[in-house]
């Protein structure tokens, strides 16, 4: 199968092509590298430089496409906040502008990097596929209209998607890891600390709702989701649509994350306490039971070995890049 993956030059985007190529597909990247990295584009896909928005590159890449995995899109909940119309445009608008293209070309295949972001602060944990959608800052809502508008483009011109609600990924391959800029993800936050690169990790609220005041989230490892990913493209040769939570099932508040980067580094983490940021949920832990049942995902990472994962392909990179 030849797939286009979009904003496969970034973080999971990467991972997944990687993966895809291993599988025996072929790949074509297609990513304006605003955000993503060259060097993380696999060796054996093809790379396209170019926008979301650029019809008629993005016309000419899905004139010979069997499907489309969707990755491109700015994932900052808090930049969301401060500058909402950028996420409105990169993520909706672009999204459709991709829709609108795979139309036209006939591609009928999509797998969309969705968002746990959409439940805003659910009434109960872990949290099903069925549980209301309510976002409580842009970037869950530019990815909730996206899914709206795959509901249609399924009932009206018999688009096949799946749509992936990513918990929060983490960790890293052998070959790809985490590496934004600015960098706002906590693991790799932390793991800066841990190596000399910034001198203190700074919590974001003290006074949620959860056993230690912070906040609480459900870590799942990048090649986990990967795994998912393949699952899912391969299911829609017989599903119309999909749609799955991605995360392990367990919830880890800030301070017990920090606690595990000390005991896989050894090294101590100074921490300061900021007030809340906007838009930040209390609790987001996820139900997996819907694709274990359906497609026999489970992840397989533990929390220490996510960390594990990251800490050895940042201290790699560093020593790649002379520091």
């Amino acid at each position: 199968m030849r797939v286009l993956v979009t904003g496969g030059a970034g973080y999971i985007g990467s991972v997944v092509s990687q993966r895809l190529l291993e599988a025996g597909h072929r790949v074509v990247v297609y990513d304006n590298l605003s955000r993503g990295h060259r060097e993380a584009v696999p060796s054996d896909a093809e790379l396209v430089v170019a926008d979301l928005g650029n019809r008629d590159a993005l016309s000419l890449c899905l004139s010979d496409v069997d499907a489309v995995l969707h990755f491109a899109s700015w994932i900052e909940a808090s930049e969301s906040m401060r500058v909402p119309e950028i996420y409105f445009r990169n993520n909706t608008a672009n999204t459709l502008t991709l829709l609108e293209c795979m139309h036209a070309a006939g591609v009928r295949k999509l797998v969309f990097s969705s968002t746990a972001a959409l439940y805003g602060n659910p009434d109960t944990t872990p949290i099903t596929e069925l549980a209301p959608l309510e976002p409580v800052n842009a970037y869950g809502e530019s990815k909730l209209l996206v899914e709206r508008m795959l509901a249609w483009f399924q009932r009206v011109h018999g688009l096949r998607y799946a749509s992936l609600r990513y918990f929060n990924a983490a960790g890293a391959t052998n070959d790809h890891g985490e590496a934004h800029d600015p960098e706002t993800h906590l693991i790799p936050l932390v793991l800066q600390v841990a190596a000399g690169q910034r001198s203190s990790i700074s919590i974001f609220g003290t006074d949620y709702p959860t056993p230690d005041g912070t906040c609480v989230r459900d870590y799942v490892h990048v090649s986990d989701l990967a795994t998912a990913h393949l699952l899912a493209l391969d299911a829609l040769a017989e599903h119309e649509q999909l749609i799955y939570n991605l995360g392990s099932g367990e919830g880890l508040s800030v301070r017990q994350v920090i606690d595990m980067v000390r005991y896989v580094t050894g090294v101590e983490i100074p921490t300061v306490e900021a007030p809340r940021r906007p838009g930040d949920p209390a609790v987001l832990v996820a139900s997996f039971d819907k694709i274990r049942r359906d497609l026999g995902w489970t992840p397989q990472h533990s929390l220490g070995q996510i960390i594990e994962s990251a800490w050895r392909w940042h201290r790699g990179r560093a020593r790649v890049n002379g520091r």
